[in-house]
């Protein structure tokens, strides 16, 4: 991560006021993070592993090296405004002085950010569904309809006044997803020398071209980078001074680290256990088909595990992506629905594709395609803000930071439409 101008401070935040704890102001990211372990990520993963053993590594720790500046600085607007992205986004089109335009632009807007969080509600209903199904062979359309009503329980606890609770629950989950994932490790044990051979950027064929674009192009998650801004945001810091601000600023940057590294390690871990003990088994381009070669290979104990962190991955995920939908209809209609009520009608697109039968692998390909589609609407408008100084004050980004983030914002984008060209030709 790159340093900016201004230091962490060490001293009290406001004359009489104890400095809060650097664990304290930890969490948010470790939230985000969840969406970087999701059941596509799984699927992916897995998939890459199988065919081409450890080749494609290079594009993890890329990956990752993104989805850390990205986060970092979907964190730092949330911090240094005290709104969120899309509230700073609705606050730049209210400023557009024309009222029906503004309105119109934040429909707009609205309307493509709840198409996302659709599209990941459909993945994560559908990864909690195949878990269930996997674990004690419950009917896909019953086993969505267990993911919705858990993650309904989790969202309980989405408020301010609960939100350290609930930051908790998905971290718990995100520890589970990380046991799940890295026990067949313990088995299948790893080939060090590839792994280091895998770290250098190669392909083999236009099979694997198209399935690093896939990796990298489809990592960072637009629900990802609104939400981190809004639980930064409704932490209610208010860090006051300069000095708290740069000590609120330096533990963001060790809550990003932290939380990505440990989302690369999950995401590494699946690649390099498919690559050990998956590699030419036919299959495994689906989740089901890796299940059950891990089963095979490594046994029941680490089939259970494995099903158990999908599952995980998917009551997490579809909370903390319900949790992100909530907050862009508030920032950007001025209007909030219940929780209860918003869960209910999200969970609706995901139970229809299980209940037509749609083939759950195809359904979780194409809303990775949607996703896509929403890619510059989050990260365009983030990197613009934080390197506004008018929005940004001293805090804004310095040269290099802004850089690297319009780098990765494009690199991100183009390999998003080459994932969506691939598609619609059906090459992908």
């Amino acid at each position: 991560m790159l340093q900016e101008k201004q230091s962490a401070g060490q001293g009290t935040t406001r004359e009489g006021v104890k400095k809060p704890r650097l664990i304290g102001m930890l969490g948010p990211a470790f939230v985000a993070a969840i969406a970087y372990v999701d059941p596509g990520n799984v699927a992916a993963n897995l998939s890459a592993g199988a065919e081409f053993g450890y080749k494609l590594l290079w594009v993890l720790v890329a990956a990752n090296l993104m989805a850390m500046v990205v986060q970092y600085l979907s964190a730092k607007i949330g911090l240094v405004t005290g709104k969120s992205l899309t509230a700073n986004i609705s606050d730049w089109f209210d400023d557009r002085r024309n009222t029906r335009r503004a309105r119109t632009g934040r429909l707009f807007y609205w309307g493509q950010a709840e198409i996302i969080a659709a599209a990941t509600d459909i993945a994560e209903v559908i990864g909690g569904a195949i878990a269930l199904h996997l674990l004690f062979g419950i009917p896909s359309l019953l086993g969505g309809v267990i993911v919705g009503v858990v993650s309904l329980c989790l969202l309980v606890f989405q408020s301010e006044r609960r939100q350290r609770t609930f930051e908790g629950i998905i971290v718990g989950f995100l520890v589970i997803i990380t046991v799940g994932f890295l026990s067949g490790l313990f088995v299948t044990g790893l080939s060090v020398g590839e792994m280091v051979q895998g770290i250098v950027p190669r392909f083999q064929g236009t099979h694997s071209v198209i399935l690093a674009a896939s990796m990298l192009g489809a990592t960072v998650m637009p629900h990802a980078v609104y939400l981190h801004s809004g639980l930064v945001r409704d932490r209610s810091f208010n860090p006051g001074s300069d000095e708290s601000m740069g000590r609120h600023l330096h533990a963001t940057r060790i809550d990003v680290f932290g939380a990505l590294c440990l989302a690369g390690t999950v995401n590494i871990a699946m690649l390099c256990l498919a690559a050990q003990a998956l590699r030419g088994v036919e299959g495994t381009d689906s989740i089901e088909g890796a299940h059950a070669a891990v089963t095979d290979a490594l046994g029941p104990v680490i089939g259970a595990l494995f099903a158990i962190g999908l599952l995980a991955s998917g009551l997490a995920s579809t909370s903390v992506g319900c949790y992100a939908g909530d907050m862009v209809m508030r920032d950007l209609l001025k209007i909030r629905i219940p929780i209860v009520l918003r869960r209910l009608i999200t969970m609706i697109p995901g139970l229809v594709v299980l209940g037509l039968g749609i083939d759950p692998t195809w359904a979780l390909v194409i809303s990775q395609v949607v996703l896509s589609v929403g890619i510059p609407f989050a990260l365009v408008p983030l990197v613009a803000l934080t390197a506004k100084k008018a929005l940004m004050g001293k805090w804004v980004n310095v040269r290099g930071l802004s850089g690297v983030g319009w780098l990765f914002a494009a690199v991100i984008i183009a390999l998003n439409v080459v994932l969506i060209w691939l598609t619609v030709i059906g090459e992908a």
